[in-house]
């Protein structure tokens, strides 16, 4: 996880601190940071709350891991990711 931390040090120089930040693995879920909170939570789609906007997840059979201290996993097929206001 060294690595990903030091992407998201440069990303947050960048002003995106704020944002959810993720990294996806395809066909297994994803690791999701900076979230404020659970928005909406169905099978095929969850909506997730940063501290400035929201992250819509799409996909198949999704569920929620872990989900402590603003960070959260999320299992499952997940085939989008779009940022919201």
């Amino acid at each position: 996880m060294r690595l990903f931390s030091e992407i998201l040090k440069e990303l947050a120089a960048e002003g995106n601190s704020l944002r959810v930040q993720y990294s996806v693995v395809d066909g297994k879920g994803g690791y999701f940071q900076n979230v404020k909170r659970l928005i909406e939570f169905s099978e095929r789609k969850i909506v997730l709350q940063g501290r400035k906007g929201t992250l819509g997840i799409e996909g198949e059979n999704l569920s929620l891991g872990k989900y402590f201290g603003g960070d959260l996993t999320v299992l499952g097929n997940i085939i989008r990711v779009e940022r919201g206001e």
